[in-house]
């Protein structure tokens, strides 16, 4: 049979049951629908998660005091128990980074007026703010003369600079911290809380060599931030600094490090695993539509070969082969399936959009997901299609002719 005819009485055949056809249909345009907008969630779920981490840090080194267990803890033994400030000058030549700072972090309590406030005291250098994306929404941070020369001065975290100054503006006041008198030269902007709940801008930022020698009296830090150009420069950078640590400690050998280096790629890494395996989970679960809908085409088709039965013994009195019954069943039920898939590929499209308005993040819909709920619909028809395709073209011609 030429295939333009087999399409052609395909056609007719599905237009005689209009409603039957369209809802045949609907398990498959479910499928198609929640494969794509489940993806599409996932996708963008994932991609709003590599952007937040980027900006927090995503291309950035921890460098610790003590050693990592086995489990992944640090704990602090060896020789060295603390970082000295050196070791953040030196990482500094290093030609894969570039920004170093040392943090060291107390807490006290911020006076101003009669206003006072208990929150947590970070030294650093003018790169942490480059280290982890976040920068004065008023006034200035400090500069390297300020860390040279230890100087009093201050950048306030938006909480504190609530709670101390409610709606005036901190920069160019003075407050105290612990003893010493500090001026105020910046509000930083917002960042809100971490995972755990706790708020990052509950915080006052000064120079660590300020927190150092004048406020705690020792020459170490608490751990070194270090950031690269990019994310696939950090294994890199991380073998530099082990190294170069390693050296500057006098560490031999068969020695084991008195720091550990920690980095965000592991993050990074674990939760895009987890994202992948959602995809895959939340796509299986909404392929279970598509199995629905073969089947539904399955019966559908079988109840068609029944009411049939006599037109196809015509056919084959006149001339049709096993092959040309086969294959216009066959177009009947890949036809339906393909139908099903346009509109699911319509309607999980309009779904993402319709859904990224109530979840509040971005939907990403890929070409690759759209491709493969479209083939997979084809596929489903082709496979529950055939056996009732395969039926219709093994009858008997005579006992068709037969049949009322």
């Amino acid at each position: 049979m030429n295939p333009l005819v087999a399409f052609r009485v395909s056609y007719r055949a599905l237009k005689r049951n209009k409603i039957r056809s369209i809802l045949t249909t609907l398990g498959i345009i479910i499928g198609v629908a929640a494969v794509i907008t489940m993806v599409a969630l996932t996708q963008g779920a994932k991609r709003l998660i590599e952007e937040q981490l980027t900006s927090l840090g995503g291309n950035s080194l921890i460098i610790n005091p003590g050693s990592r267990t086995r489990s992944g803890v640090g704990t602090v033994s060896g020789k060295i128990n603390r970082l000295p400030s050196e070791d953040a000058e030196a990482i500094r030549k290093l030609s894969t980074v570039t920004h170093v700072s040392p943090i060291l972090d107390t807490t006290e309590q911020v006076v101003w007026g009669n206003r006072n406030w208990f929150t947590g005291i970070v030294g650093a250098s003018p790169d942490f703010i480059f280290i982890n994306g976040w920068f004065p929404e008023r006034g200035g941070f400090f500069h390297n003369e300020d860390v040279k020369n230890a100087e009093l001065v201050c950048v306030l975290g938006k909480t504190v600079a609530s709670k101390l100054f409610g709606y005036q503006n901190p920069v160019g006041k003075t407050v105290r911290i612990g003893k010493n008198s500090f001026k105020v030269i910046g509000v930083m902007g917002s960042i809100g809380q971490t995972p755990s709940g706790k708020d990052q801008d509950d915080v006052v930022l000064i120079p660590y060599t300020t927190l150092q020698k004048r406020i705690l009296g020792v020459n170490y830090v608490d751990n070194i931030s270090v950031s690269v150009r990019t994310s696939n420069d950090i294994p890199f950078a991380e073998a530099q600094i082990t190294e170069l640590l390693r050296e500057r400690h006098h560490i031999r050998p068969n020695m084991e490090d008195d720091f550990y280096v920690k980095t965000q790629l592991n993050i990074i890494e674990r939760i895009f695993s987890i994202s992948k395996i959602m995809t895959i989970l939340l796509g299986s679960i909404a392929s279970i539509s598509l199995i629905v809908g073969g089947i539904g085409i399955m019966n559908i088709m079988l109840v068609s070969v029944t009411e049939r039965t006599r037109e196809i013994g015509v056919r084959m009195a006149v001339g049709a082969k096993e092959r040309d019954i086969l294959i216009q069943f066959l177009i009947e039920a890949l036809a339906l399936s393909l139908l099903g898939g346009l509109i699911g590929i319509i309607l999980g499209i309009a779904g993402s959009k319709i859904s990224s308005l109530f979840t509040h993040w971005p939907t990403l819909v890929s070409f690759g997901s759209v491709v493969l709920a479209f083939s997979f619909s084809a596929i489903i028809g082709i496979f529950f299609g055939l056996y009732p395709a395969s039926k219709a073209s093994k009858l008997d011609p005579i006992e068709a002719l037969r049949y009322e």
